[in-house]
């Protein structure tokens, strides 16, 4: 019996990248990798959770910091190469330096400039 994980087109070390978006408002929140691991487990529990690269660990969102992420749906892209996660952001802080979203800064006029507040300082957080 194939597995929905079989569908999946991992990459050669056996990721797939998946963007955690906010159920309501439809706002990227962030990007993580997944591998079969993390995805099995995100889909049993509805809990969002990751592989990290660079702790080569399983990373359940939210662990350390408490801003969980409660998975309302899984979406796989046409191409099943990505993942789209749509949550609940507990907190309503997904980025580590405290902001709603990691995609806090936009290109102006050939430089970056961040457009997101700071809802908690990372120190207060991760203390």
């Amino acid at each position: 019996m194939s597995s929905f994980l079989d569908e999946i087109k991992w990459t050669a070390d056996g990721l797939c990248p998946a963007i955690a978006q906010d159920a309501q408002s439809g706002k990227i929140l962030m990007m993580a990798w997944m591998n079969r691991e993390s995805l099995q487990l995100t889909a049993q529990n509805m809990v969002a959770t990751y592989w990290s690269r660079s702790r080569q660990a399983l990373w359940r969102k939210g662990e350390s910091s408490g801003h969980t992420q409660l998975v309302k749906a899984i979406k796989l892209d046409c191409d099943a190469d990505a993942i789209v996660l749509e949550v609940e952001q507990l907190g309503g802080i997904a980025c580590h330096t405290g902001r709603q979203s990691c995609f806090y800064k936009t290109l102006t006029d050939g430089q970056w400039q961040s457009t997101e507040a700071v809802i908690k300082d990372p120190k207060d957080i991760y203390s």
